[in-house]
């Protein structure tokens, strides 16, 4: 086995042991409505790691304003952060704000299949979910990532590095 950065090794460990990230995605607007002041909008939601295919994988309600914006805007991040613990500060928790494209396989794709397994290994409860007319998945491809292990401890990610971060399974991790 190749030998990992403690940096690589804590990206890693970050990224299995959380299921939520924070969704940013440019609001829906006319171009003549926006402006420099035009903020992103943001949303929790559940992800899972599509290996075969190198994608985030979330599963949202066509419904929803976000959903809407990422079609518009397919340039998204998302945001992982470690668990606040009592009595702990909260200025140097980790974190992973991971920059990238967000698209919607057709349904019953190649791609939509693996990602609906991804997904489903993860979050067996939302099965039930993925019948609905109105949900989809959405793969967002990685582009960047910033990680941030403590104090002194930010870098750039590249989305190799990324990638090869959450290419170990779960189990094989040290206990979170």
């Amino acid at each position: 086995m190749l030998h990992e950065s403690r940096l690589q090794i804590s990206l890693r460990t970050l990224l299995a042991s959380r299921r939520t990230a924070t969704l940013a995605v440019q609001p829906l607007a006319a171009p003549e409505q926006a402006t420099a002041l035009t903020a992103p909008w943001l949303s929790m939601v559940p992800w899972a790691w599509c290996a075969q295919f190198s994608c985030f994988v979330i599963h949202v309600s066509g419904l929803a304003a976000h959903t809407r914006a990422m079609e518009q805007h397919p340039a998204v991040s998302l945001l992982v952060t470690a668990a606040e613990e009592p009595g702990q500060g909260v200025h140097a928790l980790e974190r992973a704000s991971i920059q990238g494209v967000a698209s919607t396989p057709p349904q019953d794709s190649v791609l939509w299949q693996g990602m609906r397994t991804a997904y489903l290994q993860r979050f067996p409860e939302a099965e039930p979910m993925t019948l609905l007319g109105d949900f989809r998945f959405i793969c967002i491809t990685p582009t960047l990532a910033r990680h941030v292990a403590g104090f002194g401890a930010a870098r750039d990610v590249s989305a190799h590095e990324l990638i090869e971060a959450l290419a170990t399974p779960p189990a094989m991790l040290p206990p979170a």
